[in-house]
C-alpha cells in the first residue's frame, strides 16, 4: 500500500511541477530526417548522425514544486561532437507546436557551422552569425525563438550574485544582433558553463571528438568502452579517467605481488565483472555523465590478433608485392599518399566445391532471368525514324528552332527497339571479416551466405556472357589489407574458381576505403562502356588502428565518391540491422540496400543486378 501511494504521489507532484507545454510537444523521431536534410544541405559532416541526447544536469532557479518534487535538475540539452548531433528526444519548451519543431530546424542549421571553442557565449554567437548568413532564410525564425526564449528566460535581480552574473552575460548575448558586423563582440566568458544557467535551447554544446581511435595505441579500447552506447540510441556524455592503481598509499606492497611464475600471480582488483546483471542501462541512465577507464587489457589483445596471423607456410599464396593505395584522412581532409598497403592472396588448392541441389536450383532460376535481360530489345534514342517519338528528343529540337521558325531536315526524335550485345563490366566484392563467422537468425553462418551469393551470381554471369570478376576483402591494419582474388576478368569460370570460391573463410577486419580503391582500379582498364561495383558486407568499416568509427566512414565514402568519378556504379547489399544508419551516408540514398534474411541474399543481388543493368541501358 505504502508504494502504490508513493507511486501516485511521484507522479501527481511531478505533473504539477512540470514547466513544458505537453501538449505542443514535438518528438525528435517526426522531425529527424527534415533535421538530418537540413543538416547536411547547410554544409554539415555527411557521417555524423542525427541521435537522441542524454540528460545533463542544467541550471537555473527552481520552483518550490520542483524543489519538492526533486524535478528540474537535469535537461536532455542539444550537443554536437565528432560523429553525432544529439538532439533532445522530445521538444516541449514553447507553448506553440510550430516553435518548437522549429527549433529543432534551426538547431541543425547551427549546428552545420558550429565548432569547439572555448567561450561557450562567444562560440554560440559566431556560430549563429554563421548560420544566419549561410540560411538566410532562417532569420524570421530565429527571431521568434529568440523572443520566446528571452521571455522565458528568469530575471537577474531575482538570482543570486553569481547566478545574476553569468545570466545577464547569456540574456546580453542572445539580445545581441548577430548580423551586425559593427556589434561589439563583448568580453571573454570563459567562466560561464551551460550547467550555470538554465538552459538555453537556441544554443549548442560543442565538443571536438568522443573519445575515439585516435591514436593506434588506444584503438582496440574503443569496442568495449562502447559496448552500452551500441545497445542504446541515446547519445550520452563521457570523460575519461585514469585507472585507479588499487592499494592504499600508506601500504606496502604485499610480497606474492612479486612473484615471477603466471600461474602463481592471481589478480584480485579485477576491472570488470564477467557478466551483466541486466542493471547497467539503468544504471547509465541515472547518471548525468560516464567515466570511462582503459582497463590495462588493450595490448594484449592487439598481441593476441598479432600472433593469429597464419605463418607464410600455412597462408593463402600472396599475387605479387602488393600496392600501395592513398586514404582519406578526414581530421586533416587530405588524402594520405600510400597510407595502405594492399596484397592480393588467393587460397592454395584443396577441395573442390560441390554446392547443393537447393543452391544450384536458385543458380538456374537466376541465370534464366538474367538470361532473359540480356536477350530484352532496348530502346535505341537519336533516330530520324522509328516506332515512337522521343518526347525530351522533340523538345529539345523544337527550342532550338526558335519561335516561328520551321524544323529543316529531318528531326533525330524517333526510337527505336534493337538487339544487340551489352557493354558491361561488373566486379563482386564481397566483405570476408571475422565478423562473417556469425550466424545469421541462427540458422546459417554469414560467410556461407556470402559463398552462396557468389556461386549464384558466377553461375548466373557466366551463363549471359558478360565479363565479371570477383575479390574478397579483410584487413589487420592499414598495412596488411587483405585481397583474397576468387576470379578475375579474363578468368574462365570453371573447376579453379569455384573451388576458390568455396575455399572463402573469415578473416580480420574491414577496411573498407582500401578495397574499394582497388577495385576501382582493376574497373577502370576495362574497355566496357558500363561497369558495376557492387560490394556485400555484414557491418560498417572499421579496423585494429585509429580506423574506427568516423574516420572509416569518411574514407569508405571518399572511395565511393572516387569511384563514381572514374565512371563507375557503386551499389552496396548488407545484413547488417543498423545498415539504414550509416549505408546513405556512404553510397547515398539509392546507391545500397538491405537484405532483412539473410538466406535471400543470393536473389536479392541478382535482382539489383538486373536493375542496375536496366538503368544503366536507359541512361
Amino acid at each position: 500500500m505504502e508504494e502504490w501511494i508513493g507511486e501516485r504521489w511521484h507522479h501527481l507532484i511531478d505533473r504539477a511541477a512540470d514547466r513544458s507545454f505537453a501538449a505542443h510537444a514535438v518528438a525528435l523521431t517526426q522531425v529527424e530526417r527534415s533535421v538530418g536534410l537540413l543538416y547536411r544541405a547547410a554544409g554539415g559532416a555527411p557521417t555524423v548522425r542525427v541521435v537522441p541526447a542524454a540528460l545533463a544536469r542544467i541550471g537555473g532557479p527552481r520552483s518550490w514544486l520542483q524543489r519538492l518534487a526533486g524535478s528540474g535538475q537535469r535537461a536532455a540539452l542539444p550537443q554536437l561532437d565528432g560523429e553525432t548531433l544529439a538532439l533532445p528526444p522530445r521538444l516541449a519548451v514553447f507553448d506553440d507546436a510550430a516553435l518548437n519543431r522549429d527549433l529543432y530546424l534551426w538547431l541543425a542549421v547551427l549546428a552545420a557551422v558550429a565548432g569547439p571553442s572555448p567561450d561557450w557565449l562567444a562560440g554560440n554567437r559566431r556560430a549563429t552569425a554563421q548560420a544566419l548568413h549561410r540560411c538566410p532564410g532562417m532569420l524570421p525564425r530565429w527571431q521568434r525563438l529568440r523572443a520566446a526564449q528571452l521571455a522565458q528566460r528568469p530575471l537577474p535581480a531575482s538570482l543570486p550574485p553569481a547566478a545574476a552574473r553569468a545570466e545577464a552575460a547569456v540574456q546580453a548575448a542572445l539580445s545581441m544582433d548577430p548580423l551586425d558586423s559593427a556589434a561589439p563582440a563583448g568580453p571573454a566568458c570563459t567562466e560561464v558553463m551551460p550547467c550555470d544557467v538554465a538552459p538555453v535551447w537556441l544554443w549548442l554544446q560543442v565538443s571536438g571528438c568522443r573519445i575515439s581511435a585516435a591514436d593506434p595505441a588506444d584503438a582496440a579500447d574503443v569496442p568495449a568502452a562502447a559496448g552500452l552506447a551500441a545497445r542504446s540510441p541515446v547519445r550520452r556524455r563521457t570523460r575519461a579517467a585514469d585507472k585507479a592503481s588499487g592499494r592504499a598509499p600508506m601500504l606496502l606492497p604485499s610480497r606474492t605481488e612479486s612473484l615471477m611464475t603466471w600461474s602463481e600471480h592471481v589478480p584480485l582488483d579485477r576491472a570488470s565483472d564477467d557478466e551483466d546483471d541486466g542493471n547497467a542501462q539503468a544504471a547509465a541512465d541515472d547518471m548525468a555523465q560516464l567515466t570511462l577507464t582503459r582497463d590495462g587489457a588493450a595490448p594484449a589483445s592487439r598481441v593476441k590478433f598479432d600472433l593469429d596471423l597464419p605463418s607464410a607456410s600455412a597462408d593463402d599464396l600472396p599475387l605479387g608485392p602488393g600496392v600501395s593505395l592513398p586514404e582519406w584522412d578526414w581530421k586533416q581532409q587530405r588524402l594520405r599518399a600510400d597510407h595502405c598497403r594492399v596484397v592480393t592472396v588467393m587460397a592454395r588448392p584443396g577441395d573442390s566445391f560441390t554446392p547443393s541441389a537447393a543452391l544450384r536450383k536458385t543458380a538456374r532460376s537466376v541465370r534464366r532471368r538474367l538470361e532473359a535481360l540480356q536477350a530484352a530489345p532496348r530502346w535505341q534514342r537519336g533516330c530520324t525514324e522509328g516506332d515512337a517519338i522521343d518526347i525530351d528528343a522533340w523538345v529539345r529540337h523544337r527550342a532550338a528552332c526558335g519561335p516561328g521558325q520551321s524544323p529543316f531536315g529531318e528531326p533525330a526524335v524517333y526510337c527505336r527497339t534493337v538487339r544487340g550485345q551489352r557493354s558491361l563490366a561488373t566486379l563482386l566484392l564481397a566483405d570476408l571479416s571475422l565478423s562473417t563467422d556469425a550466424y545469421a537468425n541462427n540458422e546459417q553462418r554469414v560467410i556461407d551466405v556470402i559463398r552462396d551469393a557468389l556461386y549464384v551470381f558466377g553461375e548466373a554471369l557466366h551463363a549471359t556472357g558478360d565479363a565479371f570478376e570477383m575479390l574478397g576483402f579483410s584487413s589487420v591494419r592499414r598495412s596488411h589489407v587483405r585481397m583474397q582474388h576468387l576470379k578475375g576478368f579474363e578468368e574462365p569460370w570453371g573447376a579453379d574458381a569455384l573451388a576458390r570460391v568455396g575455399a572463402i573463410k573469415p578473416g580480420y577486419y574491414t577496411r573498407m576505403g582500401a578495397a574499394i580503391r582497388l577495385a576501382t582500379r582493376h574497373l577502370q582498364v576495362r574497355p566496357e562502356r558500363q561497369r558495376l561495383l557492387l560490394i556485400l558486407t555484414d557491418g560498417k568499416p572499421n579496423d585494429i588502428d585509429v580506423y574506427e568509427g568516423r574516420w572509416g566512414l569518411e574514407d569508405t565514402r571518399h572511395a565511393v565518391q572516387e569511384a563514381r568519378s572514374a565512371g563507375l556504379s557503386p551499389f552496396c547489399l548488407s545484413i547488417d540491422e543498423e545498415a539504414h544508419d550509416y549505408l546513405p551516408l556512404l553510397f547515398g540514398k539509392q546507391g545500397w540496400a538491405h537484405v532483412r534474411h539473410p538466406a535471400e541474399l543470393p536473389v536479392r543481388l541478382a535482382a539489383v543486378y538486373a536493375r542496375l543493368v536496366q538503368r544503366a541501358a536507359r541512361a
